[in-house]
């Protein structure tokens, strides 16, 4: 995908307004969550636990050039929809753009109104996630 950041999170926003209500949007997103590719038990490694999330999550990257690729899971399906969130918009983006980019599609999706405490904190966990590793060299490269 070579889209931006900006415009991905527009066509995003533009997929969750088909929805008329929360309770679909949370069903779409369940549903992003199992489309997430395969991420097998051997490689659910402690250092790739991501901390400040109630459920388990999974979280890896790696750099080619300079484009940060991300592969992440869950075992809760609403946060698994997040990941799949998070993926589209930042997976395979140069880590400048991801350093650019203020995180708006919280807002745009009404996630920051419709999430719980404790989701809302994982979100953001996974976010710091991968704005560190588009600030620093975090990312194996490839």
């Amino acid at each position: 995908m070579s889209d931006t950041i900006e415009q991905r999170e527009q066509a995003l926003v533009e997929e969750f307004q088909i929805f008329d209500n929360w309770m679909d949007r949370y069903a779409y997103l369940i549903d992003l969550g199992r489309s997430l590719p395969d991420y097998p038990q051997s490689e659910r490694r402690a250092e790739d636990k991501v901390a400040g999330c109630q459920s388990q999550v999974w979280f890896q990257c790696e750099r080619e050039d300079e484009r940060l690729k991300f592969r992440a899971i869950s075992d809760a399906a609403i946060v698994s929809g997040l990941i799949a969130v998070l993926l589209r918009l930042y997976d395979d983006q140069p880590a400048a753009a991801i350093r650019a980019y203020d995180a708006s599609f919280i807002q745009s999706l009404g996630l920051d109104q419709h999430l719980s405490q404790s989701r809302s904190n994982g979100l953001l966990a996974m976010l710091q996630r991968i704005r560190a590793a588009a600030g620093a060299d975090e990312c194996a490269s490839t």
